[in-house]
């Protein structure tokens, strides 16, 4: 009979944590969705935005972005407020009096939590990125201006021995002026090819210089060649200096990392930020499991001030978390720390005072 009491009450709080969750979400998201409408609604009217296109391409894609961004916080508010209604009526109470353990009466909720991360992990590496794409797509044509790189003195290591530079770039026509490409052999430069300006095709994925010359080293002699256009095929394409940063939203997992290693190779500068993106879509979906430990020991323990006072006290601790893991954001993106360690130090943190607050809880 225990046993089957035990199976009863692993199915109802695992009921009610999922359950709260998705309530919890649902509301928050429905007001999100009108502030996000009434902010963006002269821009859908001026650029003249299809309804079917505002419907299915942005907001079908904005609830499971915005869901993600907030899923550690509705997990706490969730485990907060019905744990805070069992403590109230004294359920927990007479549950760890039947000879249930505090130990065991976290199992149901600890299986919760890890359907809630597997959920968000899922979304947030594989699904939210295909999501965004068609968002950022929306954004770009019908809420944002046109992108405008205003990068100057353009600098790209395409690989160990390949360096490109260009003045600046034009997103309208994929011209950059003032190209140039310089290969080298060890530390000896072995050609350089200067243009006025070249351009990027899209169809071909080629650069066409114009008005170019290039100098070589040959057998220790220069050779200096002239023309009116040359193409040329690097690893370097238009579309990359024609996205905003937001762009790596739109990669999954398997991309991101590609990305990672490709930049490494060349020696760019946004190694660490993709590298901090990479770890906060492992690192959000694990604080599921801190932030239930934390408001299961919290909330468990019936207080005067009730569930009111625990839901407080509740979003307090869960906004502090997002506030500390973008700090640790922007020190990892800063390469003050790095990335590999800087996006997991809230959730180690957040981790012993869960340890903390689960030794201090009655049992």
């Amino acid at each position: 009979m225990k046993v089957k009491l035990f199976k009863r009450l692993d199915i109802y709080i695992i009921k009610k944590f999922i359950g709260t969750y998705f309530f919890a979400l649902l509301i928050i998201i429905g007001i999100a969705v009108v502030f996000d409408a009434a902010e963006k609604i002269d821009d859908f009217m001026e650029k003249n935005a299809p309804l079917r296109a505002i419907f299915f391409d942005y907001y079908m894609n904005f609830i499971p972005y915005f869901a993600s961004l907030f899923s550690s916080l509705f997990t706490f508010v969730a485990v907060i407020f019905f744990t805070s209604k069992l403590a109230s009526n004294t359920e927990i109470v007479a549950i760890l009096a039947s000879g249930v353990s505090f130990k065991r009466l976290l199992y149901p909720y600890f299986v919760a939590a890890f359907i809630i991360a597997v959920l968000n992990f899922l979304l947030v590496g594989f699904i939210i990125p295909r999501a965004n794409e068609v968002k950022i797509d929306f954004e770009n044509k019908y809420v944002k201006r046109q992108y405008q790189n205003t990068e100057t003195n353009i600098h790209r290591q395409l690989s160990p021995n390949t360096f490109v530079y260009m003045e600046n770039f034009m997103v309208i026509g994929k011209i950059g002026s003032k190209f140039s490409l310089e290969k080298f052999e060890g530390n000896k430069l072995k050609s350089k090819l200067i243009s006025d300006y070249a351009v990027w095709d899209s169809t071909s994925g080629k650069w066409t210089a114009y008005n170019y010359y290039i100098r070589e080293i040959l057998n220790g002699k220069e050779v200096i060649k002239r023309g009116e256009k040359i193409d040329t095929l690097i690893d370097l394409s238009g579309k990359e200096l024609s996205q905003r940063a937001n762009v790596v939203e739109t990669m999954n997992l398997i991309e991101l990392s590609r990305q990672i290693e490709k930049q490494k190779q060349r020696g760019a500068d946004d190694v660490e930020f993709l590298q901090a993106e990479r770890n906060k879509r492992y690192a959000y979906p694990f604080s599921t499991f801190i932030l239930t430990l934390i408001g299961v020991s919290f909330a468990s323990r019936k207080t005067r001030g009730g569930v009111g006072l625990h839901i407080g006290m509740g979003f307090v601790i869960g906004f502090s978390y997002l506030l500390f893991m973008r700090f640790s954001e922007m020190f990892a993106i800063g390469g003050i720390i790095s990335a590999n360690v800087a996006i997991w130090v809230p959730n180690i943190l957040y981790a012993f005072i869960a340890l903390y607050l689960y030794w201090k809880t009655p049992k």
